[in-house]
């Protein structure tokens, strides 16, 4: 019994720390994108804005355009 139990306890381990590598990775990609996300809305014109907001599906909200520019970094459109 303690044989199995040991068997499972390890595979578990070893299947949280996979789990919070992948957690990593994913909150790394999240802030990357978010960044480049930010600097595109910052060097887009209202125009280019105003099209890519009428584009979008009608059950998104669409984001308001920042009137003062946010700082570069963000994820991409």
């Amino acid at each position: 019994m303690d044989l199995v139990k040991n068997h499972l306890m390890y595979a578990v381990r070893e299947e949280v720390e996979i789990l919070k590598e992948q957690i990593r990775e994913l909150v790394e990609k999240n802030s990357q994108l978010e960044r480049e996300n930010t600097l595109l809305k910052t060097l887009a014109s209202p125009e280019q804005l105003e099209k890519f907001q009428s584009q979008l599906s009608p059950e998104e909200p669409a984001p308001e355009a920042p009137e003062t520019p946010e700082a570069p970094g963000g994820s991409a459109v």
